[in-house]
């Protein structure tokens, strides 16, 4: 599962098996039990566990600011 950021105790990755049929472009967050999905393009909540709104909309604009190189890598990784 490649690690794209770390900021904080929060880690930012995609699994290296993300299903079949794929989802679309998206990253996983993880802070210990706190986990969230993002879709990338747009940038959106898809779900989260253990998150207060205050804290997932910090996470939403990180993912926001690291969108174009989170969908390089995602591209780079599915498609090579």
């Amino acid at each position: 599962m490649p690690t794209l950021l770390r900021k904080g105790p929060c880690r930012f990755f995609f699994y290296s098996d993300e299903g079949d049929p794929r989802e679309p472009p998206h990253v996983h967050v993880a802070a210990g039990d706190q986990v969230a999905k993002f879709w990338l393009d747009p940038v959106e909540l898809q779900s989260s566990k253990r998150l207060r709104a205050h804290e997932i909309t910090p996470l939403c604009r990180l993912v926001e600011r690291h969108q174009a190189e989170f969908l390089e890598a995602w591209h780079a990784y599915f498609t090579s």
